[in-house]
């Protein structure tokens, strides 16, 4: 009996580590069009020449991907993470399920003779080494692992008394740690499932998976994620961790966790804090768990930021990290790691009705888009991906970016396998260094066509391209395109996503640094055929322009050899140094690029991604100076610098330079405005302003357009227009503004004609000093609220 109980628990439990927080309606019928004529699609252009930057292959990865699928797709990452890898012990090969079942200890059916040798996460690492793909293991840093195989559960019945619900089948003694009305259950003793597991417990293990697999840069675990949502611990597995994790002990826990990995294998790569969601950019663990009870003004003034110099979690974690290397010379995180889900009403679950398809298809556009305000309690523009990059800039540079867990829905439907697709061409494109999908699609599924496309279009190990170049479409809703150069063979890889339900003609223009061949060879999935990639007729290229009809639902995936003449573009210029630096002005100076086929043309310097924001300057060459003017008073910018060449090609961008100008003369006001995205007809801007006189306790800016600009859509404020005249009224949570403090507001306008800059701004009608318009340095502040929903 015993037996067949610790099989069936153990098959109960396949799917928690195989992946499934987002659930799906298996065999359910996606929405079909009726085949009419094609409509007239918005036009794509691709520039081969510039926005140029490397495509990290570690951003096609799963968590516990199928064997079978990972060798197809030569996977560059998996990962074993998710709740239950918070408390598994490898010396015993058990972990702890906590909330997700029961808080039952549980076991994987292998031989216990040799442990930790032949544990699930050796047999993990192993599956990985046959498949060539690097693993990602989570090492916990709760301070708990399981006691023992089937050791028992964290809300014994019998012990603590009725509970709304138990593990009636199995263990029936097991409750879910709630009492009947609803109320948690308090005063347990982690010991009952739990051993105490410190630094020196995670040292043993990467010691050991060292010795077994060799070190990170030799074919053994290469990456490892500081535990899996510790900002949920209280929830998820409160039974051992009922208070919320706060800022010191993240702080704490990584020094100690990060630093035990790098001390037993110094080239592991390190990913934290490994948080739930948007809501872990703003707040600690504990945090959320306070203002989840109080509710109210707490989520706008929580009682551990306020603790912490009123700074966001996310940033100060990163500042932590920084001085931590400063102090002792050595880098102990390597990846600023964030979780996603979408919030948006069922588009990560099973919702698959025509709604539900449409906003799981436009809702991609939150990791990037400044004019996406999301449609869920956020409730803002997110820029996930920019957001994750700012915060890296202005408080830890050279932190690369990690997603480890997203899932946008409905893998095993059309619609989810093109919002897949969609969403790995807008990591390639973004500059994310690693994500890793949660739930793999089964290898018949559309989910596992969207990596295909990347990975394995012809079926012969064809892929898409790994240095990103510019590809953009007059509207993403309609048609999404990504575009590639391949190293190999210089080809370009061009994808094309058509997201809406009818046939799209758009007309296709190529711009390239060689000259194109007759031909492009065309592979395309969609609901026609869901079950097989096609080899469509080759696409002529008529010199650089051509008219496509894309089917609906589709993706399109355009190969285009390289041409006669082979060209390379100039090298990354160097690292700039800064100097004269002044309250709105610096003056940056870099080693030259080295020119490729083509003589250097010019030196564009920009604040920000060079990939989706305008330069602040552009100098000549061979100049390698460039003095800016009209920066914000004390505030942290990151500068780049990107060469370009004759024929128009453009290098890699230069690594960052962090520079903080000098405080504004005390007295009055300075308004920083700033036009982030602009499509001739519309645009986004943001607006921070800095108050240099006495407290403000409520605010309202003035401002006036000096064209026919309309304010559409406003945010963190209270927004009316009258004529040209605008006026902004604080949104409550922000109405605080302390000498030196600042705070920022954006909208989204439309205009005709020319977008001019406003000017005449006033904060409680004391005129403010402009400090200048350029592209956004920093993106606007999260804005905190309380969360339905929580993360895997």
């Amino acid at each position: 009996m015993r037996t067949t109980h610790k099989a069936a628990a153990l098959a109960a439990f396949a799917l928690l580590l195989t992946g499934t927080c987002a659930t799906q309606a298996a065999g359910a019928a996606p929405v079909r069009p009726s085949r009419t004529s094609a409509t007239a699609g918005p036009a794509i252009s691709v520039d081969t020449t510039t926005g140029r930057h490397a495509i990290d292959p570690h951003i096609y990865g799963l968590n516990f991907p199928d064997e079978a699928l990972a060798k197809e797709l030569r996977l560059p990452v998996g990962r074993w993470g998710g709740n239950a890898t918070s408390r598994y012990n490898y010396k015993n090969d058990a972990y702890n399920a906590g909330s997700d079942w029961y808080f039952e200890d549980l076991h994987y059916d292998n031989d216990t003779s040799a442990l930790p040798d032949g544990s699930q996460a050796d047999k993990f690492v192993e599956q990985n080494r046959r498949t060539g793909t690097d693993t990602l293991m989570t090492v916990p840093m709760i301070g708990w692992t399981a006691a023992g195989r089937d050791n028992g559960c964290g809300f014994s019945i019998a012990k603590y008394g009725p509970q709304q619900g138990s593990d009636a089948q199995w263990r029936p003694d097991c409750g879910n740690g709630k009492k009947p009305d609803g109320t948690l259950i308090t005063g347990n003793d982690p010991a009952e499932t739990s051993t105490p597991a410190g630094a020196d417990f995670d040292k043993g293990w990467v010691q050991y998976l060292r010795g077994t697999y060799g070190g990170a840069g030799s074919g053994g675990v290469r990456f490892y994620d500081l535990d899996n949502e510790p900002d949920l611990w209280h929830s998820t597995h409160r039974d051992v961790h009922p208070a919320g994790a706060s800022y010191d002990e993240l702080r704490d826990s990584t020094y100690a966790t990060a630093a035990a990995v790098k001390d037993a294998d110094p080239a592991a790569q390190t990913l934290g804090p490994v948080g739930w969601g948007f809501n872990s950019l703003i707040y600690s663990g504990l945090d959320q768990e306070k203002c989840s009870e109080q509710g109210g003004s707490c989520w706008s003034n929580p009682p551990d930021r306020a603790a912490h110099g009123g700074v966001q979690f996310a940033p100060w974690y990163l500042q932590q990290m920084k001085a931590y290397e400063q102090a002792h010379g050595r880098r102990i995180l390597d990846y600023f790691d964030e979780h996603i889900y979408p919030q948006q009403t069922g588009v990560s679950g099973s919702a698959d009705d025509a709604a539900a398809q449409a906003l799981r298809l436009r809702s991609t556009r939150q990791l990037w888009d400044p004019s996406y305000v999301d449609e869920s309690w956020i409730d803002q523009p997110i820029q996930f991906i920019p957001r994750l990059r700012s915060l890296v800039d202005q408080n830890y540079p050279g932190t690369k970016l990690a997603v480890s867990e997203y899932n946008w829905g409905a893998l095993d439907h059309i619609d989810g396998g093109l919002a897949e697709a969609d969403v790995l061409g807008i990591f390639g494109r973004e500059g994310l260094d690693l994500a890793t999908l949660w739930s793999p699609p089964k290898p018949t599924d559309p989910g596992a066509y969207a990596f295909r496309m990347y990975r394995d279009y012809d079926g012969k190990g064809g892929t898409f391209g790994d240095t990103a170049v510019h590809a953009a479409s007059a509207d993403q809703d309609q048609l999404s395109v990504y575009a590639a150069e391949r190293s190999g063979d210089h080809a370009t890889t061009v994808m094309v996503i058509n997201k809406t339900t009818g046939d799209l003609t758009a007309p296709v223009s190529l711009t390239a640094g060689t000259t194109l061949p007759a031909a492009a060879q065309v592979y395309r999935y969609g609901q026609a055929d869901p079950t097989a990639i096609e080899h469509a007729a080759d696409q002529p290229l008529g010199g650089g322009s051509f008219t496509a009809t894309f089917p609906a639902y589709s993706i399109t995936e355009y190969v285009i050899p390289a041409g006669s003449t082979q060209t390379t573009g100039p090298s990354a210029p160097g690292t700039p140094t800064a100097s004269a630096i002044g309250p709105d002005r610096v003056t940056l100076t870099w080693p030259a690029a080295t020119a490729g086929t083509a003589p250097l043309a010019d030196y564009r310097v920009y604040a920000g991604d060079p990939a989706t924001t305008a330069p602040l300057a552009t100098v000549p060459a061979p100049a390698t100076t460039a003095r800016l003017t009209g920066l914000s008073p004390a505030t942290s910018y990151t500068f780049r610098v990107v060469a370009t060449d004759t024929a128009g090609r453009s290098s890699p961008p230069s690594g960052p330079v962090q520079v903080t100008t000098g405080q504004a003369p005390a007295g009055g006001c300075t308004v920083a405005y700033q036009v982030g995205n602009d499509w001739g007809t519309g645009f986004t801007a943001s607006i921070k302003i800095t108050n240099q006189a006495a407290p403000v306790s409520g605010w309202r800016l003035g401002f006036t357009f000096s064209g026919n600009q309309r304010v559409a859509q406003g945010w963190n404020g209270t927004w009316s227009q009258t004529g040209a005249a605008v006026t902004v009224k604080d949104a409550g949570w922000n109405a605080s503004l302390p000498t030196g403090a600042s705070t920022t507001i954006g909208f989204n306008g439309t205009y005709t004609g020319t977008n001019t800059t406003p000017g005449a701004f006033t904060l409680n009608g004391t005129a403010c000093t402009t400090a200048g318009t350029s592209a956004a340095a920093t993106l606007a502040p999260a804005v905190g609220h309380a969360s339905p929903h929580k993360g895997a």
